[in-house]
Parts: C-alpha cells; sequence; structure tokens
C-alpha cells in the first residue's frame, strides 16, 4: 500500500535552502498552527531553511467522544500508555517518512532535516525519528512523549544514536502531564540518547522563553556546516 503525500503549508527563509524542518502540530490543530512561530525564531547565522507544516489526516478520535478532527493516530483513553493506536501511529510514521523522502529528492541530505513536533506531533517526530534509517539533523520534541515505548529499544535504529534531542514541557500541562514527559526523557537517557531537558511554566503551549531557547539549539545544531 502507497501512502500518498500528506498536504503541507511550506515557507523558506531563504533562496536554495540547504536545511529542512517538518514541523508536526497537535491534535485537533492543523500545518498552519506552528507557521507564525517562524518569524519569531531568531534564526541569525542559520542557513536557508524550509520549513514543511503538514496537515493530519482527519478521523474519529475516542477520546473526544468520536469527534472527527485532524490526528495522527487516536487518542483511546486518557492513558496514553496502556491503551495506544499503534496501527494510527506506524501509518502515520510512513507518512513522515514520506515527507522525509521528498526533501531528499529535492537535494536536502537527512542530515540537514530536522523533525519537529508539538503534543502528538512530538510523539510522531520521536516514533519517526528515533527508528529513521539515515542520521537526522535533530529531534525537536515540545509538550509531548514517546508512544510505544516498551517498543522502541528494539525497533530503534542506531543512526540516530546520537541525533540532538530538545525536549520541553510546562510544569502546568494538564493534558499531557509532567510526569509521562519525564518518563520519556529518562526512558531516552537510559538508552544513551543525547537529551536537552527545559521545563517552562506554562501549561499545553509554547511560551516566549521557549521560543528564544528553540532558537539557539537551531544555531546549534546547524553550526556544523
Amino acid at each position: 500500500m502507497t501512502t500518498s503525500l500528506l498536504d503541507s503549508v511550506t515557507i523558506e527563509t531563504a533562496a536554495n535552502p540547504t536545511v529542512a524542518v517538518i514541523w508536526l502540530h497537535g491534535l485537533g490543530a492543523d500545518g498552519n498552527d506552528f507557521v507564525p512561530i517562524v518569524r519569531e525564531l531568531d534564526l541569525t547565522g542559520c542557513p536557508g531553511i524550509r520549513f514543511i507544516f503538514p496537515h493530519a489526516p482527519t478521523m474519529p478520535v475516542t477520546a473526544n467522544n468520536g469527534y472527527v478532527m485532524p490526528a495522527w493516530y487516536d487518542i483511546l483513553g486518557v492513558d496514553l500508555v496502556k491503551r495506544e493506536d499503534e496501527a494510527g501511529l506506524r501509518k502515520s510514521q510512513l507518512a513522515i517518512e514520506r515527507l522525509i523522502d521528498q526533501q531528499k529528492t529535492l537535494g536536502i541530505p537527512a542530515d540537514r532535516i530536522v523533525l519537529a513536533g508539538f503534543s502528538q506531533g512530538c510523539a510522531m517526530a520521536l516514533q519517526t525519528g528515533l527508528r529513521h534509517p539515515g542520521k537526522l539533523a535533530g529531534l525537536l520534541c515540545l509538550s509531548g512523549y514517546v508512544p510505544l515505548n516498551a517498543h522502541l529499544a528494539k525497533e530503534r535504529h542506531v543512526a540516530n544514536q546520537t541525533t540532538p534531542i530538545f525536549m520541553a514541557h510546562g510544569s502546568s500541562d494538564s493534558v499531557i502531564p509532567m510526569v509521562r514527559a519525564e518518563q520519556s526523557r529518562d526512558l531516552l537517557l537510559a538508552l544513551g540518547y543525547p537529551v536537552e531537558w527545559h521545563e517552562y511554566a506554562m501549561p499545553h503551549s509554547v511560551c516566549p522563553q521557549e521560543i528564544g531557547d528553540i532558537g539557539k539549539w537551531f544555531k546549534n545544531i546547524l553550526a556544523a556546516e
């Protein structure tokens, strides 16, 4: 079965960009959700970046009484560990892999591609990035968690063992509790991943201090070339 290419919003910070950032939105949003952040990031000194903001498919979401909305996978209940939509996660993983392949075809190699995401999008960035067979430039993981964590040790690919991971979470997040994010961080650290952890006094959202830290992180990981 061939996975169709996701519709996306694309923004380029310069002509002929040499870096791509695939940024995945959260449950119920769409690709436009994080578009405004591009102009808020201080990317001084960074090479040209192509930001790709894909739209998730729509589906009924069990935890929201079956209401149809954009989602990368179904949410089966409040507990994000015991019951997970494994089929949905893996289907979206394939769709995101197609976006990575598209950027490679356009001349941007895997090691100049960043996977970023918020909430469900964060889960998908980790689900896809840690299994990707080519080394990526980085994983930007905001207000989310590692899905299918019992499978990670077996399924992860050595190519991204040293890939920089930026993890951030709000101390008053009532959607994805801080403890869930901390468990994900600790799992990644136990598996030897280089995690840069940030905690902010905010709910399930993004704050100005976080945006500043993201800009610094982009500069650090993209300065290699």
